[in-house]
């Protein structure tokens, strides 16, 4: 590797893009019921191609979107430990350099995860998300990839199966508590260079809360609070809900029909042009789509 290299590779500047963010390497969903969570994530186009090494973890794909399942439970916070429903737990961003990137966060007031890695293991830095969720942050995804050492691929399976219905990441959704908009807001900034979109800017058929653009312009977080006088909810935040992008909604809703998956059709919320919303699987697993452009 060149001088040159080493130097761009240490370079962590100011906003808009200070880590070099460059998309959702994995999301990661805990439960103590990974088949029937499999089932469900085959239903919507993703494929199983490869098993830990040592723990009961499943990496699942499709296109450039990486799943992984996580029945293991070791080294898991108490509110993300594995159960009938599947939690998100994890969220895992492509950074320039992961070092530089993790240490920047400390040095922000970002909360370190311990490491709790086996032998043999790959360490990815880790911080503190809501809940008790984790944002690792990786920068093995070109040439090489966190994969290559911890997963050994499932035999006669292929390692990158097409996206179905020119499926690929779109955000994530997540629960805040009350009042607590601006303080997320301000961390997704600081660490990370998120930018607020207008509140006229909403995208997919559930509109509420704040949006937030990734500086690399590649996927959104949508940050909900509590309906005012209904809930009060202080420390119950967590990722609720993923949202995939295709640039035919409704062409995407008829072929995961067909794959058997089931979409909610009401007054209120039902499928068009702009998005979705699959019907609650698993004790309330929910996923969306959004209309993006090719």
């Amino acid at each position: 590797m060149s001088e040159q290299t080493l130097q761009n590779r240490e370079e962590i500047g100011e906003l808009p893009n200070p880590v070099g963010l460059a998309g959702i390497e994995f999301v990661e969903y805990a439960t103590s019921k990974p088949q029937a969570l499999g089932q469900v994530l085959e239903t919507i186009g993703f494929h199983p191609v490869a098993r830990h090494r040592s723990r009961e973890v499943m990496l699942y794909r499709q296109g450039d979107m990486n799943i992984i399942v996580n029945a293991h439970g070791n080294g898991l916070p108490r509110a993300v430990q594995p159960s009938d429903k599947p939690v998100l737990s994890a969220i895992a961003l492509r950074v320039a350099d992961a070092g530089a990137a993790y240490r920047r966060a400390l040095e922000l007031g970002a909360w370190a995860v311990p490491v709790n890695v086996e032998p043999m293991e790959l360490h990815i830095p880790a911080i503190h998300g809501a809940g008790g969720s984790r944002i690792y942050l990786v920068d093995r995804w070109r040439e090489f990839s966190i994969y290559d050492v911890d997963f050994v691929p499932i035999p006669t399976v292929q390692q990158k199966p097409p996206a179905v219905a020119g499926l690929r990441w779109f955000g994530l959704v997540q629960y805040i508590g009350n009042d607590r908009t601006e303080n997320w807001t301000d961390f997704y900034h600081e660490l990370f260079g998120f930018s607020q979109l207008p509140d006229a800017v909403r995208f997919g058929i559930l509109p509420k809360g704040r949006v937030l653009r990734s500086p690399c312009g590649t996927f959104y977080l949508q940050l909900i609070e509590p309906e005012p006088g209904i809930l009060d909810i202080e420390g119950d935040e967590s990722l609720a809900r993923i949202a995939f992008g295709t640039p035919d909604v409704l062409a995407a809703v008829g072929l995961l029909r067909s794959r058997g998956m089931n979409f909610v059709e009401s007054n209120k919320i039902h499928s068009g042009t702009r998005g979705a919303l699959t019907e609650p699987a698993m004790f309330g697993l929910t996923f969306e789509l959004v209309h993006v452009e090719d």
